[in-house]
């Protein structure tokens, strides 16, 4: 009994003080900044948002119809039928974010199951689900969002699907690795030998060993599901006109990338940053939850 009681703070020490340790860090902070302002803009966006975003305003293009330049009453511009399009990227936000949320949840819940299950369990079980892993890994990721997007309508809820079916795979890989490797330690034999169930040894010692690797996972993986959505999007294939998203603004207006650049290189920052952001958090995350040093002590 004493040995498996020892092993319960091994999960929770890497989590003490990481807040702490995380605003330390200048890069870190500048990310969690951006990451408060996307989200201040996605949750307050109807509020402060300076107009209608789908509005087309007479005055919002030029006498030969071209987009406005960034002015004292469009900020950051018209879009080519006069809407305003820092409205668009307020509301944009809000779509990037609930599809990196969403997708990236439910790939990372999806991944971790797979894997905890794959490397517990080993024997069929671990056959089945890892040769399913690799064949999904064979197929470009990209490629093969596109192939889902085509098959199914595209709106906000079936592209976070979408990019959640290829983006489980890598995280599935990492935990199944160390879960094989937990599962063959001392205290989960020690568990076994007094009765405990398989539900209760992966809830109560296989997880909690594997949240830090979970939490780096979450958010370097929103990053990437940010782009992979404005890919998606920028290629006609993504969240459908007229809903705003910062890929498909750049779809819309990429016509005018040379007489209004404004109109793709502001919402290609916006995209830029937000996924910097998640980056230098989760790469601060990572040095300091440091999931290589799970278990060694």
């Amino acid at each position: 009994m004493t040995t498996i009681e020892a092993t319960q703070p091994v999960a929770t020490a890497p989590s003490r003080g990481v807040w702490s340790r995380l605003v330390r860090r200048p890069l870190a902070v500048f990310g969690l900044i951006i990451i408060a302002v996307a989200v201040f803009a996605a949750v307050f966006g109807p509020w402060i948002v300076p107009y209608d975003p789908y509005e087309q305003f007479f005055d919002g293009l030029t006498l030969e119809g071209a987009p406005l330049p960034p002015d004292a009453k469009f900020w950051f511009g018209t879009d080519l039928v006069g809407r305003d399009l820092l409205s668009r990227l307020i509301y944009g936000a809000r779509t990037s974010l609930i599809i990196g949320v969403v997708a990236n949840g439910t790939a990372v819940f999806t991944g971790a199951v797979v894997g905890i299950c794959a490397g517990y369990f080993r024997g069929w079980v671990e056959t089945i689900l890892m040769r399913f892993t690799d064949l999904m890994m064979a197929f470009p990721a990209l490629l093969l969002a596109i192939v889902l997007a085509a098959i199914f309508t595209p709106s906000l809820w079936i592209v976070a699907m979408v990019i959640a079916m290829v983006n489980w795979v890598q995280i599935a890989r990492v935990i199944y690795t160390e879960t094989r490797s937990l599962s063959e330690r001392d205290f989960i034999d020690a568990e076994r030998a007094m009765g405990a169930g398989h539900m209760r040894i992966m809830l109560r010692h296989i997880l909690p060993h594997q949240l830090s690797t979970i939490i780096v996972w979450a958010t370097l993986g929103i990053a990437t599901t940010v782009l992979l959505e404005a890919t998606l999007s920028f290629l006609g294939i993504g969240v459908q006109p007229p809903i705003p998203s910062w890929g498909n603004i750049i779809f819309e207006n990429q016509t005018y990338f040379t007489s209004a650049p404004w109109l793709v290189f502001i919402p290609g920052a916006a995209i830029l940053l937000l996924a910097l952001a998640f980056n230098l958090v989760g790469d601060a995350l990572r040095d300091i939850l440091d999931p290589t040093q799970q278990g060694h002590h």
